[in-house]
């Protein structure tokens, strides 16, 4: 079991000083953490609804954003082969389900966005952060295995590329 955040690891968190809270940080070959949020439409979606395909779980700060926009719509244009590699696409930000819904119509983005309002799931995965009182997901991809473990970590993401960079590591592990 995990160890509590103490007051001053919560503070740096909230603060965008540092990553995950703990030295036992999400990295790769760790079991993901499960997550139970819902979509646009309020359809719940669990990691366990992945399990025996990829899973390319993608964080970003906000809707209808420049970065954010050219990302989405960059997994939109290589979803098919993303697809044929037996992987799905999920986006994670702390934006209400109104709003990606909106997102996902102008751009039309036919893959699940997910609230994740509080950011629980967000801190989970190390990808929690906040600037002057504004909470935000970090722009992080996790890609999760069939069995359901961390096989690739992007903590550096270039939006309008990370589609292929997506796709290339995919290749590599299959």
């Amino acid at each position: 079991m995990k160890k509590p955040a103490s007051l001053l690891q919560r503070t740096v968190l909230m603060m965008g000083l540092c990553g995950p809270l703990s030295a036992d940080a999400l990295d790769v070959g760790m079991p993901a953490p499960g997550f139970a949020l819902r979509d646009a439409h309020g359809k719940p979606h669990r990691l366990e609804n992945y399990a025996g395909r990829w899973l390319v779980l993608y964080f970003y700060p906000k809707n209808d954003t420049p970065g954010c926009t050219a990302e989405a719509c960059a997994f939109r244009d290589e979803l098919a082969l993303i697809h044929e590699l037996d992987a799905r696409v999920v986006g994670i930000s702390v934006d209400d389900a109104a709003s990606h819904r909106k997102f996902a119509d102008k751009y039309d983005l036919p893959f699940t966005l997910l609230s994740d309002p509080e950011g629980r799931v967000a801190e989970r995965y190390g990808a929690l952060g906040s600037m002057l009182g504004y909470t935000y997901a970090k722009r992080r991809t996790f890609l999760i295995g069939p069995e359901g473990v961390v096989r690739h970590i992007w903590h550096d993401v270039q939006p309008k590329q990370h589609a292929k960079n997506v796709i290339a590591v995919l290749r590599d592990l299959q």
